[in-house]
């Protein structure tokens, strides 16, 4: 089972067990977090695509860590006017381990029974 969430305006394709790393997000170390905007949900070959979200699913997650990329050299430079510019920059992030990916009860019921009626006409 995987989705697709939208969250720090990027998507991000997750399943239960992964280790994400997403732009600086407002939780403490610990705290559980909850991604409501989940684009595309895939369970077993089902797949359920929202429009533009899938209602009722949800995707949990529990925060690792904060920290700062590894740093990067932006440098600027104009040729023969002696012009030069150095400048660093580290990115934070928000280290994410997914719990649990849940569709809504009635969505799953209502598959269910469509998978059983198409089983039944063959």
């Amino acid at each position: 089972m995987y989705a697709i969430i939208e969250t720090c305006g990027k998507q991000y394709k997750v399943s239960e067990g992964d280790v994400v790393f997403f732009e600086k997000l407002e939780a403490e170390e610990g705290k559980k977090v909850k991604f409501d905007k989940v684009i595309l949900v895939s369970d077993e070959g089902k797949v359920e695509v929202g429009t533009p979200y899938v209602k009722g699913a949800k995707v949990e997650g529990k925060v690792i860590a904060h920290g700062k990329a590894k740093k990067i050299v932006v440098f600027k430079y104009k040729a023969k006017k002696n012009y030069r510019r150095k400048q660093g920059h580290r990115q934070p992030y928000t280290k994410v381990e997914i719990t649990s990916i849940k569709l809504a009860a009635e969505k799953k019921e209502t598959a269910e029974k469509k998978t059983a009626a198409k089983k039944e006409e063959v």
